[in-house]
């Protein structure tokens, strides 16, 4: 992989200057400052339980700070959910405690999902420390359940070097080392190429960098199976966003068409896009809510189609997201 990126040095040269210390391959991982795995298994017949909408802060929220929760968004009329359901509740006693199963009713707490940006079941979501961290949709094999066990949990008692070396590239990027953090994702493809949160990271860094040939690359050697991970289509999508709005040009051209005419709703469109390859995620969302807000039929309902369209590319977590939506329920539903 090093050979596609815009990247020098080597994998490890900033070393010791985060708080989660990785040399992943060869050695052993030097132990993060919090480690997976601390609290008590709990009993196989406690991690298997059905929630509501007024419990799931404790039954999910509170718990994943203890250790990890599966919510299964489901509903009675979903034939998928039916296949899933069983093998996950199989899969989640096997695994001794590693994990909680959460399961809820969809049609009976709607919100919950609304607000997770879920449009279709079965969604399967994993929460850590109060805050949803991966997840899958679709009844997907059961090996492929046991795998996202596996990477949820962990292995035993630690955290997996895997996991390891993922949080010390997150902290790396955060502190805006953009280099340790391509070469920590680089060294985990190295010894585990199918790994999707490193092929997105790297990938996510590459375009980042202007190398969109290297991110392209690198998202075709993602697995089959595994191809349209959120995280992968969440890239996928940011790209496409930024190739659209590069071919749109000069926003100013757009403000001057909107201060002449304010229901210019192209206009408006496009600058969204500009503003949203620029990185200014509100003011994208909020000129794309303005159209549907005066207009929700224009362009065949294109702006709440772009507007999801931003959320897949934010990722569901993300506050902009969080806010427009909100935003977009109280304009659909009041």
């Amino acid at each position: 992989m090093s050979d596609n990126k815009p990247f020098g040095g080597s994998f490890g040269s900033s070393g010791g200057q985060y708080a989660t210390t990785v040399q992943y391959g060869g050695t052993a991982p030097a132990p993060a400052k919090v480690a997976l795995g601390d609290a008590p298994a709990a009993p196989t017949g406690d991690v298997i339980k059905d929630t509501t909408t007024a419990a799931f802060a404790a039954d999910v929220i509170q718990e994943s700070r203890r250790q990890p929760v599966l919510v299964d968004f489901w509903a009675p009329w979903c034939g998928p959910c039916k296949q899933l359901t069983p093998q996950l509740e199989k899969a989640v006693k096997a695994a001794g405690g590693k994990v909680k199963l959460v399961k809820m009713n969809i049609d009976d707490h709607p919100s919950i999902a609304g607000q997770l940006g879920i449009q279709s079941i079965p969604a399967v979501i994993a929460f850590k420390d109060g805050q949803p961290v991966d997840g899958f949709m679709g009844a997907i094999p059961e090996s492929q359940i046991n795998e996202f066990i596996t990477k949820v949990g962990g292995k035993g008692n630690g955290a997996p070097p895997v996991a390891d070396a993922l949080a010390a590239a997150a902290e790396a990027r955060e502190a805006g080392d953009m280099q340790t953090a391509a070469d920590i994702f680089d060294a985990i493809l190295a010894q585990a190429p199918e790994t999707i949160e490193a092929i997105a990271g790297l990938g996510d860094l590459l375009f980042e960098a202007g190398d969109t040939e290297g991110a392209e690359a690198l998202l075709a050697t993602a697995p089959e199976a595994k191809k349209d991970a959120p995280l992968l289509a969440a890239l996928r999508a940011k790209m496409a966003l930024a190739a659209q709005a590069a071919a749109l040009g000069n926003p100013a051209e757009f403000e001057r068409r909107l201060a002449e005419n304010p229901k210019d709703h192209q206009a408006r469109f496009d600058l969204a896009m500009i503003q949203n390859a620029g990185g200014d995620r509100t003011a994208a969302a909020d000129n794309l809510l303005a159209i549907i807000k005066a207009d929700r039929a224009w362009n065949e309902d294109g702006a709440r189609t772009q507007l999801l369209q931003l959320f897949e590319a934010w990722g569901m977590t993300d506050e902009a997201t969080l806010a427009a939506r909100r935003k977009l329920s109280a304009l659909l539903f009041s």
